[in-house]
Formats: C-alpha cells, structure tokens, sequence
C-alpha cells in the first residue's frame, strides 16, 4: 500500500473521529426523551444544529490541515529521505541529506549523515589500500595501452565468435578511411568494441586461418600463425596476419587423443594485425609494368642492333649505301632504346614524388635541420630572424630540406652571397618559410628555370624538381624583394597542421532549460526486432545512446533534424572513442529560437550530409544494440517520420532515461536530465550539443542500471515494463 492510499483512509479515518462523536450524542439524548419531550427537544435543539455542525466542520478542517501538515512532514519526507539515502548507497556517495522538516527528521537526517561519512571514510581507505595493490597492475596496462597505441600497424583481438574485444586507434583510423561512401563520415567508423569482425573481413577466410592455425598447434609449431590478403567493401587491399590467443594454464589444454602424447593447447581467441597495401600493390605492379615493357621493348631492339653490328663486321666491303642503311636502323633502335629508358626513368621519378608521406612537425624543427644541411655541405652562414616557435606543418621534411639546400645552392653559385636568413610565420592555414639574402634581385625567368630543374647539389643527384616538391605539399614559391632594406627573399607557402588548438570550436553552450516538450506521441514499447533477447541482464547488453538537435519541436509540422550525436555502452562502460557526431543539412531554414539553444547556425549546417545519407551511417552504428535516450519519444518519433522516405527503421528496444528516473524516484519532482544528473553526481558538460547530450545520458544510464537492480529490475524486459507503467509513459500530446 502506497502513501497515497494510506493518507487518503487516514483522512477518513479522521472524518469519522470527528463528526462520529457528535451524530452518537445526539442519537442517544433523542432516543432517551419521552414521547411528550420530543417537541420541546426539537425547539431546543434544531436551532444549535448549524452551529454544532459549524463547529463540526471546522474542526474536521482543521484536522485535516494538521493532519496534511504532518504526511508532508514526515512520511513523505521520509520517503524522500530514503530515495536519497539509496542515492548515497549506490550512486552519488558525496550525496547527503539535507536536514529539513520537523526535528525529529532532522535529527534523523544528520544521523544518517553522519553514518554515510563514517561508511566514506571506510571505502575510502578500503579503496586507497586496493588501488597500492592493483598499481602495478594498472602500470603494467597501461604500458600496453601505449605501446599498442604507438604501434604502426592496426591491431584487433577478438574472440571466436568473432566479437571485437580490443583494438588500437591504428585500427580505427584504417577500417575508418576505407569505409565506403557516407560510413567514413564523422563517427561512421565500421569498428567497436562488441561488433563482429565479419562486418569487415570475410569469415570464410577468418575461418580458414584458424583452422590453419589449429592443424600447426597440433603439429607441435612454435609459432602458429596464419596471413592472409583480403579486400575490403571499398576494394582496398589488406594484408593481415593472425596469431591465436591460447587459454593459460593446465585447464587450457584439450584433452588430447590415445596415444596422441600431450595435450593440444585451446584457442579462445585470436590477434589480427591490419596493413593497407593496396598503394604498395598498386606501385609494385606499375613498377613491375614498367620492368616488363623495358626489357620486351629491348629485346626486339637489341636484336635488331646485333644483327646490324653482325652483318656490317661480316661484310667489311658492303656498299656504302646498303652500310648506310644499315647504320640508319642501328640508330633508329638506339633513339628507340633511349626514349624507352627515358620513360622508366619519369616513370620511377613519379614513383619516388610518392614515396614520403606528409606528416606533421614544429617549423622551427625544419628551419634548424636545413641550416645544419646548408652549413654543413656548402659552408654557407645561416641566421634567423622572426620564429613563431608554436607553429606546427605538413611537411615531407626530407625532400624540402633538399629543396631549401638546393636553393641556397644556386644563391650561392650564381649571386656569390655570404649569409642566408631564415623567418617562419603563418597565416590562417598557410605557413611561410622565407630564405632571406642581400644581394642582387632574381629573375622571374631564372626562378622558373630552377623550378623545373633537378635539385642536384654538389654530387648528390635528385630526380625531383622543386616544382615537385612544392606541388607535393599543395603549396606554392614566388620571391619578393625589400627594395627599402636592400633585401629579398624566396617564401615557401606550406600548409599548417590540424593541431588541437587551430581546430574550429564551437559555440559556447550554456545550460538552458529544457527545449523540447517531455513527451511525444510515439509508443516506446512497439518494437520489432526480435533478434535482442529480452530476458537478457541490463549490465549484459550493448546500447548505443543518442540525441538529436533539431530545426524546432514539431516534427509533423515540417521540422527537421540538424545534428546527431550518439555514443556505445559495452560491459557498462562508456565508449567515448566510438561515437557519431554528425551535423546534417535540414534544407530548410533554422528558428531564431532554436539557434539561441543548441548554437547551431544557417552556416554551420549548410553543405553537410542530408538525412537521407546520415540515417543509414546511424542505423548501422546502432546495430545489435538498444537504444537509450532521454525523452526518447521525442527523437524517435522524428526518426519514425523518416522510415517512409529512407526505408531506414529502428525496430530494437528503446529506453527512456526520463522513464527509468520516475522508476527509481518516484517522489522527486524533476526528472530533467540535469536534475537527474545532480542527483547521481554526474558533471554535465556540453548540453545542447547532440554528442554533449549522449554523454551525459549515458552516464546517467550506466548509474542507473545498479539502481534498478536493487529494486529487482533485472531485465531489458523488467525494464521495459516498468517503464511503461509510470505516469509519463501514460501521457499523450
């Protein structure tokens, strides 16, 4: 029985202590009249009744007032008491009750008080004293945390059904820039934690390397692995070795055959290391192509050359026009044979432009390395002037350190100087690097004839030109001239690394109230997918928890979704590294007021991905998960509006975070996310923002599931139908 029921029979119960009294009185004195009392008893009393029922009922008024007075006081106050308490139990210890009502409740709150501080300070020497145990533990992981995160190739454990357990963020990057189409887009990577290995790689050939693996292990090898080469959906390359992880210790081992000798190890699961080979593929055949046309092309000509040579040594006396003849096809096949040459020599030229990736280094860095190469090999004084020494580049550093020498080179070669400055600076996202001399001024022709030579410095030769060089970093050359100082110099236009802090921010987000209406006509509970076993324990299952910003609040009357944001749960953890953060183009304009909430702009949106092409990137980011949002109804109904035009339908399990608040505090009186997060002692951060919002939910979430287990709610499908019996879930706009 529920207080509300109780107060309710209290209030009657208090009705009838009032008034019952009264109407017994007033029966016994008329039943003990005499018959001729009863007209004089009537003109006695009938004109008191009002007065006494007067009486009566302000009293019960006043009755009732106490009465309600006390309820609010202590039983409801109580109950309030123990939701915080569990509160302090489970999921916010820093949480205390606030001493509030009548004495007695206060004086009981700060005994509680006082016995959650005591119970702190136990944890927390409890937990001091496990956490100097598990430090060389932690050490230990966290070493190996790194070393696979500094490793050059991607790297994924997984078990043997498949499921991805580990991987490292070369992993990531790889699957993510070869997804095909709208998957590479922002979070649409094809790789997480608990997904099937098979979504990317083929499992016949999975497959097959284990049981490679498995023949080798019974064999007795010492190294049991297996490569194999694989192409993905996009038609890349991929060269991938396995190794298999074996169970440790005598329980690991199966038994093996009669006479078989010792017991073969067990695999549980296996480690694949990832390369991308298909730019390796692609120039070993263009270079293999190209060895073949040289010596076909050759043969046919070297023959024709011989028998020329032969025939001219047999016949010393030939006739000089026949001889000449003769030396004509020798001729002929040697330009032949040198033209030929000259394509395989552009062809490698291009081949090796190729060969050093970009990568991103301090300019300062740079500067110093090609004033060391310049002193070194041409004896040539170098300075500095201006440095912006936080300034970070894309840069080939081994071919512009060619490029600067070269340059300086020719300075020194044709315009005799004495002294090269160098200056660094940048401007939005150019870099530029300045050789400084004082000396004669450079002709526009000269430059370009340097340009498109060989950068050949001293004995060193290079097929590379400088035009090769600048146009491998996008960039670009010209030379200026300081007429005032007596100066001039040649600027290098580099482009500037995406360094964290040149990354565009975002608008500030301030917290706001809530922006959207709390429910929405949208049943929660009308699911299809019946591939998620219901019965399956909360803490087991994966979810995948999102939020979407959108053009306004009404999504029958036209309006659109703008952002998505959404972030896994797996094994109760948080995944921030598998996400999807994706604006989208809504094709209609934006409501004033909804930017002055989530901070997205006109500008912002224009020219991203449209839903159409968004919604597939997301439903299969949310495959085999439930889904989890606050104020669910809101977005899914959204998404539900969608399901006609992109044939994209969210048929798995939804829980609401709202609805599970009303569960678990069914006597607080907000169930905002923000409130809710107070309560749990979660920091919210970034709300308004669809990713921002996912976080924060999906920390309220994982704080949720122990707090629903200590009621008894177990289950997706405990959850599901406790959910459904709240008061929220019940109401309909």
């Amino acid at each position: 029985m529920n207080a509300r029921i109780r107060f309710l029979i209290a209030v009657c119960v208090l009705g009838l202590l009032m008034t019952g009294p009264f109407l017994v009185t007033a029966a016994i004195l008329v039943a003990d009249l005499q018959e001729g009392e009863h007209a004089m008893a009537e003109a006695i009393l009938l004109p008191r009744l009002p007065i006494g029922g007067l009486m009566t009922v302000i009293g019960f008024i006043f009755g009732l007032a106490v009465l309600r007075m006390l309820f609010k006081q202590y039983v409801r106050g109580l109950l309030q008491m123990a939701e915080v308490l569990r509160l302090m139990l489970g999921a916010n210890r820093n949480f205390r009750v606030a001493p509030e009502g009548p004495p007695e409740v206060r004086e009981l709150a700060r005994a509680a008080n006082d016995l959650a501080q005591q119970r702190d300070d136990l944890l927390t020497d409890v937990e001091a004293k496990i956490a100097a145990a598990s430090a060389s533990v932690e050490e230990e992981k966290n070493r190996l945390a790194a070393l696979m995160s500094e490793l050059a190739q991607g790297v994924i454990v997984c078990n043997l059904d498949g499921r991805i357990l580990l991987y490292n963020n070369r992993a990531r990057l790889q699957f993510k820039a070869l997804a095909q189409g709208p998957t590479s887009m922002s979070g649409g990577a094809l790789i997480g934690l608990g997904r099937s290995i098979f979504s990317i790689l083929e499992r016949g050939q999975i497959t097959h390397a284990l049981e490679n693996i498995r023949q080798r292990i019974a064999k007795g090898s010492a190294e049991p692995a297996a490569n194999f080469i694989t192409t993905t959906r996009s038609g890349q390359l991929l060269r991938a070795q396995m190794a298999p992880v074996l169970r440790s210790g005598a329980e690991g081992a199966a038994p093996a055959a009669p006479g078989d000798g010792e017991a073969v190890p067990q695999i549980t699961g296996y480690v694949l290391t990832i390369e991308n080979i298909t730019k390796s593929f692609e120039r070993e055949t263009q270079r293999d192509q190209v060895l073949h046309s040289l010596t076909d092309g050759s043969r046919a000509a070297l023959g024709a050359v011989r028998a020329a040579v032969e025939t001219l040594a047999d016949n010393p006396d030939m006739e000089p026009a026949l001889r000449e003849r003769f030396v004509g096809i020798i001729r002929e096949e040697a330009t032949a044979m040198s033209q030929r040459l000259e394509q395989t020599m552009n062809g490698f030229a291009d081949s090796l432009k190729t060969r050093w990736p970009l990568e991103d280094m301090l300019g300062i860095d740079l500067l110093a390395a090609a004033q060391r190469r310049i002193e070194d090999s041409l004896q040539l004084l170098t300075k500095t002037e201006e440095l912006d020494a936080s300034l970070w580049i894309r840069a080939d550093s081994f071919s512009l350190i060619q490029a600067m020498t070269f340059l300086a080179a020719r300075l020194q070669e044709h315009y005799q100087i004495r002294e090269l400055r160098f200056r660094l600076s940048a401007e939005g996202q150019m870099a530029f690097a300045d050789l400084i001399w004082s000396g004669p001024p450079v002709s526009s022709e000269t430059l370009y004839t340097w340009e498109l030579e060989p950068m050949s410095v001293g004995q060193e030769t290079n097929p590379l030109t400088l035009r090769d060089v600048i146009d491998r970093h996008g960039g670009e050359i010209w030379y200026q001239r300081d007429k005032a100082a007596h100066r001039a110099f040649f600027r290098i236009v580099l482009p500037v690394a995406a360094t964290p802090e040149m990354q565009p921010a975002r608008q500030a987000q301030h917290l706001r109230g809530e922006s959207r209406p709390e429910y929405y006509d949208f049943n929660l509970f009308d699911f299809r997918d019946t591939s998620i076993d219901l019965d399956r324990k909360l803490s087991e299952l994966a979810y995948s928890v999102f939020d979407t910003e959108t053009t306004g609040l009404e999504p029958a009357a036209g309006d659109e979704i703008i952002q998505i944001g959404a972030v896994r749960i797996v094994n109760g953890r948080l995944l921030r590294q598998e996400i999807v953060d994706q604006l989208i183009d809504p094709q209609r304009p934006l409501s004033p007021a909804g930017i002055a909430i989530h901070g997205i702009t006109p500008d912002m949106v224009r020219g991203q991905p449209t839903i159409d092409v968004v919604l597939p990137v997301f439903h299969e980011f949310c495959s085999e998960t439930v889904l989890v949002a606050h104020n669910a109804a809101f977005d899914m109904r959204f998404l539900q509006l969608k399901e006609e035009a992109t044939g994209i339908r969210f048929t798995q399990p939804v829980l609401d975070t709202l609805l599970l608040s009303a569960v678990i505090h069914p006597n607080q009186e907000s169930h905002r996310l923000e409130s809710i997060a107070e309560r749990l002692g979660i920091n919210v951060i970034g709300r308004h923002t669809a990713l921002g919002d996912a976080f924060v939910t999906g920390e309220v979430f994982v704080k949720m599931v122990p707090l629903l287990a200590d009621m008894g709610i177990l289950t997706l499908r405990q959850a599901l139908e406790a959910a459904e019996k709240t008061y929220y879930a019940r109401i309909k706009y």
